[in-house]
């Protein structure tokens, strides 16, 4: 007789090609942290190794409000690793204030609730053990 293994919840790993220590620790904290351009005063996400804007090493973390709107937005439907129980499972990039955008889940939200510029603020998916990724519900 076979078994049938549950599929886990993905829990990133680390990246080797930029230190994203910073981000990691925010969230352990339920603080969201991004790289600031110091030569031109803008976020940008996902971490990289140089500026977006100007391709200069002048970068720092700096913590975010975690507040913004939707910028888009789709349903995950279909199950897969990871998403046991969690469908349909809304997924949104947000527009923070800030001026970065950022990818994430929705939780604790009415799906059918979920529209492009709806206001959200971000909350914390429970991956593992200490371990949360920024996920967004909607205000």
């Amino acid at each position: 007789m076979s078994e049938t293994a549950k599929a886990g919840r993905p829990v990133p790993k680390p990246n080797t090609y930029v230190d994203t220590t910073p981000f990691w620790e925010g969230a352990k904290r339920k603080e969201l942290f991004l790289q600031y351009c110091k030569d031109t005063g803008r976020f940008q996400h996902y971490p990289r190794p140089v500026s977006i804007y100007t391709g200069s090493r002048n970068l720092e973390w700096r913590k975010v409000s975690g507040r913004g709107k939707i910028y888009a937005n789709t349903v995950i439907r279909i199950p897969g690793p990871g998403i046991d129980g969690r469908l349909p499972l809304p997924v949104v990039t947000v527009d923070l204030e800030e001026g970065a955008r950022i990818l994430g889940n929705i939780i604790d939200s009415n799906v059918e609730q979920i529209k492009i510029g709806a206001a959200v603020e971000v909350a914390w998916d429970h991956l593992a053990d200490d371990i949360y990724y920024p996920a967004f519900r909607l205000v």
